[in-house]
């Protein structure tokens, strides 16, 4: 009970609060001016009901990317780490950790492991997100002991190679804004990884793009998931293994 007791307790925010607040206004906007224009009488029927209906599939997707940010990646968090097949003494980098789920849900699976968090705390990415938080919630999740959070660009990791024996990191190396800089990520991943060592990464895009690289660098055993609606946008899972 006292661990059911510390999920209430954290707070992982809102995943892209500016998007979902531009979605919201634009949707009230939108559902306000087609009312106004049927009551006027100004417009045709055909522009009052466009204006109706575009405001509430816009609410309607705001409202998604809220459940998703406080539901859904809980509900799919231990699904995704279980897919690491951790034993309880590894070292795992969450790649863009934000404000700790993915971080402190590894770190719930170790005993003598680490869970190490990189993150350079965009506020557009997620709501409050900075590293008191993540530590803040690590508290909440009873894990504080067993993190290590840094300031750090998932482009350039401040590791050495070989040092990680898992990498998991959830819908943040899409924002990378151009393909060689997710690319060089992707490299950078397997740098630090361990031979045998397991990558989960969940994205709403670019998944070939990982894929390819990771096959580029010689990696055999990789393979993604279908499409998981219960995160929005859905999302698919990498997983593999370095040779």
């Amino acid at each position: 009970m006292q661990e059911n007791a510390s999920h209430l307790k954290a707070d992982y925010g809102i995943d892209a609060p500016t998007t979902v607040r531009h979605i919201l206004m634009v949707g009230v906007i939108a559902i306000i001016a087609g009312f106004v224009l049927c009551t006027i009488g100004y417009a045709g029927l055909a522009i009052e009901a466009t204006l109706l209906v575009m405001g509430c599939l816009l609410l309607a997707t705001a409202g998604l990317l809220i459940w998703s940010s406080k539901y859904g990646k809980l509900y799919e968090r231990e699904r995704l780490i279980d897919t690491l097949k951790l034993t309880g003494s590894e070292n795992v980098l969450d790649i863009g950790c934000g404000r700790g789920l993915l971080l402190n849900g590894v770190a719930r699976r170790l005993n003598k492991g680490k869970a190490f968090g990189i993150d350079l705390w965009q506020v557009t990415d997620q709501s409050g997100n900075n590293p008191e938080a993540a530590l803040a919630n690590a508290k909440c999740e009873n894990v504080a002991d067993r993190v290590d959070v840094r300031t750090a660009d998932m482009r350039n990791l401040p590791f050495p190679d070989k040092s990680m024996d898992a990498v998991i990191s959830s819908i943040a190396i899409h924002n990378v804004p151009d393909k060689n800089g997710r690319e060089k990520t992707v490299r950078e991943i397997a740098r630090v990884l361990k031979p045998k060592g397991r990558i989960a990464i969940q994205d709403f895009r670019n998944i070939d793009e990982y894929v390819n690289t990771l096959k580029d660098l010689g990696w055999d055993d990789v393979k993604s998931s279908g499409l998981n609606f219960m995160i929005f946008p859905p999302v698919r899972i990498i997983m593999g293994q370095k040779p």
